[in-house]
């Protein structure tokens, strides 16, 4: 396989369906709440959107709501679903469960540098975005190898498709299509930063 066959992997990037934590906007971050009812019936209506995309594959995080949802849309698509930890959300360390106030009136100072766009930034003492953005590239170049000419869907996070995509905001079971050559382009542009303060930042 050669480097273009690589860069050509059509993706359909897939923020998971409804989660109890999102029905109460808690932050999550590797926490593992589950789909709420919401959620799973939005799952399954994902698959039925998702059937004339011409998807052969389902990759995706490997905490509940996303494997979840990748296993409810599969079965409406009747395809093959596979799971890799490298396509988790964004580690937020004691944010996790918390509120979007309740981080705010705590760590003002983080939550703006955050908003800000700075790559760096480790929320509640957890991970940065930079960091972020190297391990789900390497698992979206893993995926490439293994299906190489398919088009895949790639079942993950909010603060993910954020930090994949500077300007692409995703509610919940909702997709935006792209490819692997535009997410490398991507690294080479300017942060988003005007963009952050505004749409779903993770979850």
């Amino acid at each position: 396989m050669n480097a273009d066959d690589l860069a050509a992997l059509e993706l359909v990037l897939v923020r998971h369906g409804e989660s109890t934590w999102n029905a109460e906007r808690r932050w999550q971050g590797q926490l593992d709440p589950p789909l709420s009812a919401r959620g799973r019936e939005q799952s399954r209506a994902l698959g039925r959107e998702l059937e004339g995309e011409g998807v052969r594959v389902i990759v995706a995080s490997d905490l509940v709501r996303a494997r979840d949802t990748a296993r409810l849309a599969a079965g409406e698509l009747g395809c093959a679903f596979e799971l890799d930890p490298r396509l988790r959300e964004l580690d937020v360390g004691v944010w996790g469960g918390l509120t979007i106030e309740t981080i705010a009136a705590r760590w003002p100072e983080e939550l703006a540098r955050l908003r800000a766009g700075d790559l760096d930034v480790r929320p509640g003492g957890g991970e940065s975005r930079r960091e972020l953005r190297i391990r789900v590239m390497a698992a979206l170049e893993s995926a490439a190898a293994r299906h190489a000419g398919a088009r895949v869907a790639v079942v993950t996070h909010a603060g993910v498709v954020r930090t994949l995509l500077w300007t692409v905001r995703l509610d919940n079971a909702r997709w935006h299509r792209t490819d692997l050559r535009a997410l490398r382009r991507v690294e080479h542009e300017p942060p988003w930063r005007p963009a952050m303060a505004r749409g779903p930042e993770l979850e």
